[in-house]
């Protein structure tokens, strides 16, 4: 009876022990990646401009206060007590105005006070003493309207002219005309802008106004 004993106690020994029993080993969890912003949320974040974004604009633009005299332009040049001086003169082709005396004077580019200031100072080396001069324009070059407007094309430029003036002076909207958005070359840039179309928005002499085809 205790060889029998033994062989059973030796039976258990030998039989693993469900406690003690290990999982074979596993492999770690793989970390969850980090949350990532999208490139458009990263690029909104950063102030970025994103392609496709319909709803950045240019800024406004400019006032007739920041206007610069082109070909086309007429100028008023007033030289106080001298009115064989005074007159109005066109800017030319090349960019200047012909005047008495003094010949040419460059003016594209230039604001009105800008031109009375060469004026007086050429006018003063040795022609007048103390001249006192003023000059303001008199006749704007024209601006001109495309796209989906009844009748795009040239037309004269009035002080105060705003984009909704531009499109009436042009007939109105065609049916397919996007009545949200306006894009505006300026005279001497080779590119046109994007700006969203308020009621008071302004337009300069030899402005570009183009109006787009809406598609929904």
């Amino acid at each position: 009876m205790v060889k029998a004993l033994l062989l059973i106690v030796g039976a258990a020994v030998a039989l693993p022990s469900a406690t003690s029993a290990q999982s074979s080993p596993q492999a770690p969890a793989a970390a969850a990646p980090a949350n990532r912003a999208s490139p458009v949320a990263a690029a909104a974040d950063a102030g970025g401009v994103v392609a496709g974004d319909d709803d950045r604009y240019s800024t406004q633009p400019a006032q007739i206060e920041d206007y610069q005299l082109g070909t086309g332009d007429k100028i008023r040049i007033t030289v106080f007590n001298e009115p064989t001086l005074s007159g109005d003169f066109a800017v030319g082709a090349d960019g200047q105005l012909s005047l008495p005396l003094i010949g040419n004077v460059p003016a594209r580019g230039k604001r009105p006070g800008d031109i009375a200031a060469a004026v007086q100072s050429a006018l003063g080396a040795g022609y007048l003493r103390n001249p006192q001069v003023s000059a303001e324009v008199t006749t704007y070059r024209p601006f001109f309207i495309l796209g989906e407007v009844k009748m795009p094309g040239q037309y004269p430029y009035a002080v105060g002219l705003t984009v909704f003036n531009a499109i009436a002076t042009a007939q109105g909207y065609t049916p397919r005309s996007d009545r949200r958005n306006v894009f505006i070359r300026r005279a001497g840039q080779g590119q046109e802008e994007r700006f969203k179309l308020t009621p008071d928005m302004r337009i300069l002499p030899g402005d570009t106004i183009r109006i787009g085809e809406r598609y929904f």
